[in-house]
Parts: structure tokens; C-alpha cells; sequence
């Protein structure tokens, strides 16, 4: 097609309502992820108050998501490096 028709090209144009509504959903997400991550905040406090250690159950979570083959390979490479320093 040639640029210099006279044509009319696909355009995006801005609405005001559509807009308006990407945004307040946006902030709508903004608020309820600093609603849970006070929630979390929380439930760290509580285990803490339980004596758990907050630092050691955050990796526990986030060794949780891996895939155990992955946790596996990470486990053997800090063993070597231990081991290089003589720990």
C-alpha cells in the first residue's frame, strides 16, 4: 500500500474513558498489591512473635518456587565454592 494514498491508515486514538479506565485499573492493582504485601508483612511478624526465623522461612518460599533439579545444581555449586574456601 502506498504511503500517499488517500486512504485512511489504522490508527489508535485516545478516548477519555478508555484511558481513564486502563488507569484505574491500574491503581486499582497498586492498591490490592500493598494490601497483600502488608498482609505478608504480617504473617512474618506473626511467625517472627512464634520464634521462627523470618529470614530462613523467606528462602525456604523462595526455594519453593524452583524446580528441584535447579535447587539441586545451586546446592552442588555452593558446596564447591565451601569447599574452595575451606568452610
Amino acid at each position: 500500500m502506498d504511503v500517499t494514498d488517500d486512504q485512511p491508515q489504522t490508527q489508535y486514538r485516545v478516548t477519555a474513558g478508555e484511558l481513564r479506565a486502563f488507569v484505574e485499573r491500574f491503581e486499582r492493582l497498586e492498591a490490592e498489591k500493598k494490601d497483600i504485601a502488608e498482609q505478608q508483612k504480617e504473617v512474618m511478624a506473626e511467625a517472627k512473635s512464634r520464634g521462627y526465623d523470618t529470614k530462613i522461612l523467606r528462602k525456604l518460599v523462595a526455594l519453593r518456587k524452583k524446580d528441584p533439579q535447579e535447587i539441586s545444581e545451586e546446592e552442588a555449586v555452593l558446596e564447591m565454592y565451601k569447599e574452595a574456601l575451606g568452610m
